[in-house]
């Protein structure tokens, strides 16, 4: 039998309707998404997976006192308890998820590689890995030597235990290709974002910061030297325009880095906290004059996926990640002072360009970046792998 022949049999069901497969998603904190980047994609993966007759099951963490399974859209949410042991919590709980998830599955799909070792356990009970390996985490400053040692091992590991890696960047696919030939294939499969139409954001939330639609520029990111805030806080200076910066972040801290930025703060630079209402986060990112970006160890970043996805003017950190994502709907910068030039071009035209730029940064989103065809990429490639569900295989209990 070709090898096309057997990848179109594991495919389908006996009666050539496509075949249900038993899918685990590990490495995220539950759904419904109310934390981060992995809770977003785990959401909208999963719960168009299941729409399609997929049996998809979602890991979440629970406290100390165990909680049964529920049901999310479709989508079981299976939980695990996550030890209180300090930065390797994280790490305990995963593996607590990877343990239960060794077998009765078709494949099991750990998102992020701290506990790449322990995804032996499901291989050796014939059940497929993928790893989503994220942008370049040992490189995060906020982790010391140890932590950065230990996740530069663990991103070796990932290209050794796993069947697939996936990368939301075909930068970072590129480079685990380069660096690591030996290792397991490596599939680019990009992230996602919803289009935000201008009239589904209320500038009135405007009114709880004081501020006016169009005069502000607007930064939502982890106070965190990669992120590369000062910079943008300089270069804001330099600028000397009147519209205020706003910094959607937490910088209660006190780590010196934060503790740089507050400096820093004024009616002008105002550091306003986090802000999980999405509601008013949407509201902030549609009305914005511009929205700066200035993320830079990898990856597909569902910050600036959601500015473009919201029609904003976008100014992002000069790098191939941001490149790749922005194309030519964005300004690049390196430095204080050319963020500074950028932004006197935001204030001089941009109300006679806004509404094209904001046609274009919607247009490579709907072209590029839906989660329904991020999802259509994740299909075919666990179609073409994956041991289809048995007759008799219902989901783990």
């Amino acid at each position: 039998m070709s090898a096309s022949a057997v990848r179109a049999t594991k495919a389908c069901g006996a009666d050539g309707a496509p075949a249900t497969l038993r899918i685990a998603i590990l490495g995220a904190r539950g759904i419904p998404a109310s934390y981060g980047g992995f809770e977003t994609f785990a959401e909208q993966l999963a719960t168009r997976l299941a729409s399609r007759g997929h049996q998809v099951t979602v890991y979440a963490e629970c406290g100390d006192q165990p909680v049964a399974d529920t049901v999310y859209q479709g989508v079981r949410v299976r939980s695990r308890r996550r030890p209180r042991w300090g930065a390797a919590s994280v790490l305990a709980y995963d593996c607590a998820c990877l343990w239960d998830a060794r077998r009765g599955y078709d494949l099991v799909y750990m998102l992020g590689y701290g506990a790449a070792w322990a995804c032996w356990w499901p291989r050796v009970f014939g059940v497929p890995v993928w790893i989503n390996v994220d942008g370049l985490e040992w490189a995060r400053s906020k982790w010391g030597w140890g932590a950065r040692t230990y996740l530069r091992f663990m991103e070796w590991v990932s290209t050794k235990v796993a069947t697939r890696l996936i990368a939301d960047a075909e930068a970072i696919a590129q480079r685990f290709r380069q660096n690591y030939p030996s290792g397991a294939p490596t599939s680019f499969v990009a992230y996602g974002a919803e289009l935000v139409p201008a009239e589904a954001a209320d500038p009135s939330v405007l009114a709880n910061w004081g501020l006016q639609a169009h005069r502000y520029m607007l930064v939502v990111a982890r106070p965190e030297p990669e992120n590369h805030i000062l910079e943008i806080v300089q270069g804001h200076l330099l600028h000397g325009g009147e519209w205020p910066l706003v910094v959607v972040g937490d910088v209660s801290g006190g780590t010196p880095y934060q503790q740089q930025l507050k400096a820093l703060a004024s009616e002008r630079v105002r550091f306003v906290g986090g802000i999980y209402d999405a509601a008013q986060l949407q509201s902030l990112r549609v009305h914005a004059a511009c929205y700066l970006h200035g993320h830079s160890v990898g990856g597909t970043n569902p910050s600036l996926l959601e500015a473009l996805a919201c029609g904003n003017w976008v100014i992002a950190h000069d790098n191939p990640y941001n490149r790749e994502v922005a194309r030519d709907a964005a300004e690049y910068f390196n430095t204080p002072e050319q963020l500074a030039r950028c932004l006197g071009r935001v204030a001089g035209q941009g109300a006679g360009l806004q509404a094209r730029r904001a046609q274009h940064a919607r247009a490579i989103v709907s072209e590029h970046y839906t989660w329904d065809g991020i999802t259509d990429a994740y299909e075919v490639l666990m179609r073409a792998e994956c041991r289809p569900l048995d007759p008799v295989g219902a989901a783990k209990p």
